[in-house]
């Protein structure tokens, strides 16, 4: 497990939560005082999907700086890291790379309903590292002028499911086969195209993109109309309910600084009341069927 070293509008779409963690912060606030805040700080564990383990870094760190507090992150496929929430691995939160995984969590009674929410929307690329073989209407794709597709393996990574839809909506999904090699996740099918293992691959906008421009070789940015949306869901597991720690991480990261560093990797995020009111209604929904 790797351990970190060290504009979203301030909307926080989970409130009740936030109410019920500040009780508990300021039942301890009068001792607060009196400790010294290394004493103070906790950690948590949270379980990442590789296309967002580098924005993540940067935003655990700025928290980190902030609060004293320590975060720890566990990357790999969105799938593998469900299957290991499953069978119980320590992990506070999960921050999936598709919506459907966090809400089978809470389907399962393995985390907290009123603590979903949408904290990304991902992006699709064709990039290879040579500068000049692609174009910006992926037109390479057609001409055949490579040897090797690197995508995500779609069976186990959001964005594999994206990338057949998006060959499939060009009509070259079934040629480009033979071409085709798998990463078992989205950090490995950017290592085949990095490395030079294969000339082509279709990876997160978010690993290319660094202060908001392209970091290196060349790239199209998939239409939206060739894929469905990428929507990237978080939410807080049962081992993470009581931590303040973490209640803090969820306020901090519906802040500005976090949108600059989404907007920084090529991420877009859309926090709304509705949402928010959505948030509570859940919430009111689970203590009456407890009730």
């Amino acid at each position: 497990m790797e351990k970190h070293t060290r504009s979203f509008p301030a909307l926080f779409p989970f409130q009740g939560y936030a109410r019920k963690m500040s009780a508990l912060a300021l039942v301890g606030g009068l001792f607060a005082l009196f400790i010294p805040t290394a004493a103070r700080a906790e950690e948590f564990t949270l379980a990442v999907a590789s296309n967002f383990t580098t924005p993540m870094q940067a935003i655990a760190a700025k928290f980190e700086a902030r609060t004293g507090h320590k975060v720890n992150l566990a990357s790999g496929s969105s799938g593998k890291l469900f299957a290991q929430i499953r069978h119980g691995a320590p992990f506070d939160a999960f921050f999936s790379a598709d919506q459907v995984k966090p809400s089978r969590l809470v389907a399962l009674e393995l985390a907290k309903g009123s603590t979903l929410f949408t904290y990304a929307n991902g992006t699709l690329v064709l990039w290879s590292s040579h500068a000049d073989l692609v174009d910006g209407q992926g037109s390479v794709l057609n001409t055949g002028r490579y040897k090797k597709l690197a995508i995500a393996n779609p069976r186990l990574a959001p964005y594999g499911i994206a990338a057949v839809e998006a060959l499939q909506s060009l009509g070259i999904e079934q040629s480009s086969r033979a071409r085709r090699v798998q990463g078992e996740n989205i950090s490995q099918t950017y290592q085949f195209v990095a490395t030079g293992n294969a000339d082509l691959g279709l990876v997160a906008l978010s690993q290319l993109m660094r202060n908001g421009r392209l970091s290196r070789g060349s790239a199209w940015i998939v239409p939206q109309s060739l894929y469905r949306p990428i929507r990237q869901d978080a939410v807080i597991l049962n081992r993470g309910v009581d931590s303040p720690a973490l209640a803090e991480f969820w306020a901090f990261f519906s802040g500005p600084e976090v949108q600059e560093i989404l907007a920084s990797f090529g991420y877009t995020a859309d926090f709304s009341p509705e949402k928010a009111e959505k948030a509570e209604k859940a919430e009111k929904a689970e203590k009456s069927h407890v009730e």
